[in-house]
């Protein structure tokens, strides 16, 4: 079984403390989003093969790594880095003090456990294409030899985030372009970037795409990987899809043990920004946001 830790949140930036405690305690209670049923799932090493982590900021868990290595645990990491505006990331740490910490990782675990995603790309007026391709080319330069893959994506208009991103034209006038139809600009984009991610040594994926990139140099990502499991681990998993997520998307089967609305980067263009969720978090709980209740 893999673990996602977590597609629905930041666990290692907001809730490392939390996390450490399931570890030792050798579970997490995880309540389904969508049916509110809650679910035991098992973090002992020899139920939980690999451990995924999704994050933006991953320095609070990384004075923990010695631990979960003494534990037993294999892992890698999903290190978001898009170093946009602030306005579109309000509480996402600097760039410096991230692209360090992704150095850092990197040498700790070795660049192929350190996978950086350049995701979503939006296009907006203080982000317009130019901006984008300067932006990957500056970061990719700083992560040269620290990563040997980036995985990148065109931001999806679901209906919260066109409400966020319309409060965004509205109260700051700042406008924003859904260009996930248009497969010629996304196209031009992606070859620019296949082109400064080659210059600097990585292999470039697409994540979840409906179009196919593949023209352009991209190969389409499973960003929890049954091929990159094997090769780092020595692991074998299913290769199967992951039904539980979008069609497009290529991930292979895993367990997610975040919770929404419990993230508090505040990104504007996430499908998942509201904070309510991390006034009911409790380190001590099994649960990540709240506790049992009646019939759990």
């Amino acid at each position: 079984m893999i673990i996602s830790a977590s597609r629905r949140t930041d666990i290692p930036a907001f809730y490392a403390t939390w996390f450490m405690n399931r570890l030792r305690e050798g579970y997490v209670l995880v309540r389904n989003p969508f049916n509110g049923h809650d679910s035991r799932v098992d973090l002992t090493p020899e139920s939980a093969d690999v451990i995924v982590f999704w994050s933006k900021n991953p320095r609070p868990l990384m004075g923990h790594l010695d631990d979960i290595d003494a534990m037993g645990h294999k892992y890698y990491f999903l290190f978001t880095l898009n170093n946009n505006p602030k306005i579109l990331e309000p509480s996402v740490p600097c760039f410096d003090k991230l692209a360090a910490a992704f150095r850092e990782l990197s040498n700790r675990l070795g660049s192929d456990r350190v996978v950086w995603r350049f995701d979503p790309i939006l296009i907006t007026s203080i982000t317009p294409e130019e901006f984008i391709i300067n932006n990957f080319e500056k970061i990719a330069r700083e992560l040269r030899t620290y990563t040997k893959r980036v995985i990148i994506s065109f931001c999806d208009y679901y209906s919260k985030v066109k409400a966020n991103l319309g409060k965004l034209e509205s109260q700051r006038g700042i406008v924003c372009k859904d260009i996930s139809g248009d497969m010629p600009r996304k196209q031009r984009i992606a070859s620019s970037l296949a082109d400064i991610a080659r210059a600097n040594s990585m292999e470039i994926f697409s994540c979840a795409e409906y179009g196919d990139l593949s023209s352009c140099g991209l190969r389409r990502s499973k960003c929890i990987d049954d091929e990159l499991i094997r090769s780092i681990f020595g692991v074998s998993v299913s290769p199967a899809k992951d039904k539980g997520q979008r069609k497009e998307c290529g991930c292979v089967p895993s367990r997610d043990i975040g919770a929404y609305n419990t993230c508090g980067h505040g990104c504007v263009y996430c499908y998942a920004t509201i904070k309510s969720g991390m006034l009911l978090h409790d380190p001590e709980s099994p649960w990540l946001s709240g506790r049992g209740e009646a019939g759990d």
